[in-house]
């Protein structure tokens, strides 16, 4: 059985193997020389498991050399290998006698689990009276359904009072956090819709207490929405609130769910395909992906500048221009117009290369795996995507 624990430390090993000799990183064989790239895993994982994984070590550092990473500019600057260290709701640690990190002979990834704390009592797992946690699958996946409205900018901009405020008074410090900047986005016109959460039985309803006294601040940042070009496609992705502010853009391919005004040359240069997430259609990507294909297609073989857009520039608009990367560019991100893509036998793998691309530029890509999904049935099935005439097949 291979868990999330045993995954990720499976690839921290990997990517620490392939940082001891890359190729092209002169020197970077001193620094990696002594370095621990054993497999660590945590006490509950069994030696069969460990074993079985030991085994594969190699071929997946080899893997994650061929995926086109950027590992020689990791190499530079890690200075010792990566270790995952695991949190849970009853570790308890004391923070005086932490050594100082200068001291760890690795670089800690620190993992705060999301699943429940266990109690010594569970039906799925008896042995978990000496741990813990118990591993609940999906747990962390949907930070919608448990994050109450805060984003990670939200929450280290805020850290110390969520802490201070403690268990009990948590949720509704959360409540006033999000509440607040909702207000300060409306007021400088951003998108801000408002936040909803669940009731819990045995606590108030999490609402902000009293926004009527906010003091408003125009000239403090929201989030970092930014718009990621792609090298030297002619691509872009980015938050559709940033549409009005980007300068050099020939043409707009708007996939999200409100339309916008936007300044460009002539109404052919924008489009807006109205998508949504996989959890609420598994359809909504797979059937607008050939008119996008074909939008970027017309843009890009004149040599304009194409900007995606979605609601937060990290999720849809990733996933489409990935789909544009696949279908119209070459391995080496040559625009082609298709002649790459009509002879190519699309497997995961090569999906899973250019999206390593995509990230490398757009650093805040965060897509989901039901919409990655849509992409991959598209691109296999999708070769009419190059043939407009029979591209649009929505209602199939």
């Amino acid at each position: 059985m291979v868990t999330p624990t045993t995954v990720l430390s499976q690839l921290l090993v990997s990517i620490s193997m392939s940082l001891i000799l890359p190729e092209d990183c002169n020197g970077c064989d001193e620094i990696a020389r002594d370095w621990d790239c054993s497999l660590h895993l945590p006490l509950w994982v069994p030696q069969t498991e460990k074993a079985s994984i030991e085994e594969h070590l190699e071929e997946w550092t080899e893997q994650l050399k061929a995926s086109g990473a950027d590992i020689a500019s990791l190499a530079v600057s890690l200075k010792k290998p990566l270790r995952p260290l695991w949190i849970s709701q009853r570790t308890v640690i004391w923070l005086n006698e932490v050594p100082h990190h200068d001291s760890w002979d690795f670089t800690p990834i620190i993992l705060v689990s999301a699943s429940s704390s266990s109690n010594g009592v569970s039906q799925h797992n008896r042995t978990t009276s000496e741990f813990s946690w118990n591993y609940i699958p999906g747990a962390g996946d949907d930070e919608e359904s448990w994050s109450r409205g805060l984003t990670p900018p939200l929450f280290w901009n805020h850290v110390y009072d969520l802490i201070n405020s403690g268990p009990e008074m948590c949720n509704q410090k959360v409540a006033d956090i999000v509440e607040k900047s909702r207000v300060r986005r409306a007021y400088r016109g951003e998108n801000a819709p408002q936040i909803r959460v669940k009731s819990i039985s045995h606590e108030e309803p999490s609402l902000a207490s009293d926004v009527s006294n906010i003091e408003v601040d125009a000239n403090e940042s929201s989030e970092d929405f930014e718009v990621s070009w792609l090298g030297s496609t002619n691509l872009a992705v980015g938050a559709s609130q940033l549409a009005t502010d980007v300068a050099d853009v020939d043409c707009i391919l708007n996939c999200d769910s409100e339309s916008i005004s936007v300044s460009l040359p002539s109404e052919e240069a924008y489009l807006h395909l109205p998508m949504v997430s996989s959890k609420f259609d598994r359809f909504s990507l797979f059937n607008n992906l050939s008119k996008a294909v074909s939008f970027a297609k017309f843009n890009l073989s004149q040599g304009k500048r194409l900007l995606i857009l979605c609601n937060n520039g990290e999720d849809i608009s990733v996933c489409v221009c990935l789909a544009i990367l696949m279908s119209l560019f070459d391995e080496k991100g040559t625009f082609d117009d298709g002649e790459s893509f009509n002879t190519a036998h699309i497997t995961k793998w090569d999906m899973r290369r250019r999206l390593v691309f995509v990230c490398k530029f757009a650093t805040n890509a965060r897509p989901s795996r039901g919409n990655l999904r849509q992409v991959f049935n598209f691109l296999i099935g999708g070769k009419c995507i190059l043939q407009p005439q029979e591209g649009d097949r929505s209602d199939e």
